[in-house]
């Protein structure tokens, strides 16, 4: 059998090999077992599914297994996405809920992610408990199922409508008049995904000027990926250009993570993006509170808290460590280099639906192009250059392991001043740049990121890695 784990935002596997109904049944018993054994039992539970292949059915698969340990169990009626059913929770009062996606994976994958019932993603302490009872419930077969006909009749299920009241909440964190009376034009590419007719619906009803592209559900995503980065863009990019649109937004498969494009058809990556969001929340909404970013995360953040007198809090990779913090409570905005953010006042769970909506209120609140808000805000904090090397090495935990345990006095010419290991090894360097080296937690890789004050130390920092991997394969 295969071995299920969660990762660091739930479980995925390749459907019909890992992912099967068999599976889906052992984990849904794990999360029964799980909120019984913390005295949940009395609350409801919501499922909610993506676009994904068979996604409803294994819904379905989990709704009969909850109902069958007396569990009430809400299951949405429709493909929704992750955001909308993470704050169901809260909405609802539940004590969590099961969400079918694989997120931004290849087509062929789908997945469970458990959301508890703070609304955000489930801790390492919570997911290493499910994976003992997961352990545990396959020893014993100990799997409990009724149909959801019996579960309606016992009135332990009900078929639940989510999306209004997540749209009214929208409706409170958003400047609805601003946008109305904006001149914007933006395109809002869907990805095929679960983030359907949300951004689009919302800046219709706003006045906004938009149009909807790839949104008809399509389990195959089109043949491409549906993670709104740079290199699966390129149809939002070709319509915000033929169309002279102010702006793109696009959603990944289950609608927690962002893309954005400027009017130039050039993408604005999320550690761009986050700072226009921290801009934006401090100047135009008056917003305060601590700024929390990723070990990954641009450093440019750190340059604005001080700016603005705000403490700012660096966590190790995963959202999951963000939303911690905004469980705490006064964040002004969490963030991550891989495009989840969320901001104060919403649950502590990404949400690309809402940041895509902040961004179009942004772009409203200036009058200008997101290309040039980005601008005035170089100009006031400087700019810095960053990249990422994703590199496979046939003996990868050695040389990581090594690199962790004695990295080098140099990177390049840059001398390296402090090292940090709140997750892999980061080296801060002379002149403010900084390099971090972190093993893949789901890929045979290792993950190197890179931020420089300046384009060509970036480069002497991308050469000088170059040269580590040249010696290692001799």
């Amino acid at each position: 059998m295969t071995t299920i784990r969660f990762g660091t935002d739930g479980w995925r596997d390749i459907i019909a090999d890992g992912f099967t109904v068999e599976n889906v049944r052992i984990v849904a018993q794990a999360i029964a077992s799980y909120t019984k054994e913390i005295g949940q039992q009395e609350q409801p539970v919501l499922v909610g599914h993506d676009t994904r292949f068979l996604g409803r059915r294994f819904a379905k698969e989990v709704a009969a297994v909850l109902t069958a340990n007396d569990i009430r169990t809400y299951l949405v009626n429709e493909a929704a996405p992750t955001p909308a059913v993470a704050f169901g929770v809260k909405h609802f009062a539940a004590s969590g809920a099961i969400m079918i996606t694989a997120s931004h994976n290849p087509p062929e994958y789908n997945g469970i992610k458990y959301i508890p019932d703070y609304a955000g993603p489930a801790t390492p302490a919570i997911t290493q408990r499910l994976e003992e009872w997961i352990t545990e419930t396959c020893q014993t077969k100990s799997v409990h199922t009724i149909t959801l006909a019996e579960a309606k009749a016992r009135k332990l299920l009900q078929v639940i409508v989510l999306r209004p009241h997540y749209e009214a909440h929208l409706r409170r964190m958003i400047n609805m008049d601003v946008l109305k009376n904006s001149s914007l034009s933006v395109v809002v590419d869907a990805m095929h995904g679960a983030g359907m007719g949300y951004v689009s619906g919302f800046l219709s009803e706003a006045g906004v000027t938009n149009v909807g592209i790839r949104e008809v559900p399509d389990a195959a995503f089109g043949g491409d990926l549906p993670e709104p980065n740079d290199k699966h863009l390129h149809l939002l990019k070709k319509e915000v250009v033929e169309r002279q649109a102010s702006l793109g937004l696009a959603n990944d498969g289950d609608a927690d993570r962002f893309g954005v494009v400027d009017r130039f058809g050039q993408y604005i990556t999320p550690n761009e993006a986050l700072v226009l969001l921290t801009y934006h929340l401090r100047k135009n909404r008056g917003f305060t509170g601590r700024i929390v970013r990723t070990v990954a995360t641009t450093h440019l953040l750190d340059r604005m808290a001080t700016h603005y007198g705000l403490e700012l809090v660096e966590t190790p990779v995963g959202f999951k460590y963000v939303g911690e913090e905004m469980r705490k409570g006064d964040v002004l905005i969490g963030g991550e280099e891989s495009g989840g953010a969320s901001i104060l006042g919403h649950i502590p769970e990404k949400d690309g639906v809402l940041i895509n909506l902040l961004l179009a209120e942004m772009c409203a609140y200036e009058n200008k192009g997101i290309d040039q808000i980005l601008r005035d805000v170089y100009e006031q904090f400087g700019e810095l250059f960053h990249t990422r090397l994703d590199i496979k090495l046939p003996e990868k935990d050695q040389w990581v392991q090594q690199m962790i345990a004695t990295p080098p006095a140099l990177i390049g010419p840059y001398q390296v001043l402090e090292i940090q290991r709140v997750d892999g090894v980061k080296l801060l360097l002379e002149e403010g740049h900084w390099v971090l080296i972190r093993p893949s937690g789901t890929e045979p890789l290792v993950r190197i990121y890179c931020e420089a004050t300046n384009a060509t130390a970036l480069q002497k920092l991308q050469d000088a890695i170059h040269e580590w991997f040249l010696e290692i394969n001799v």
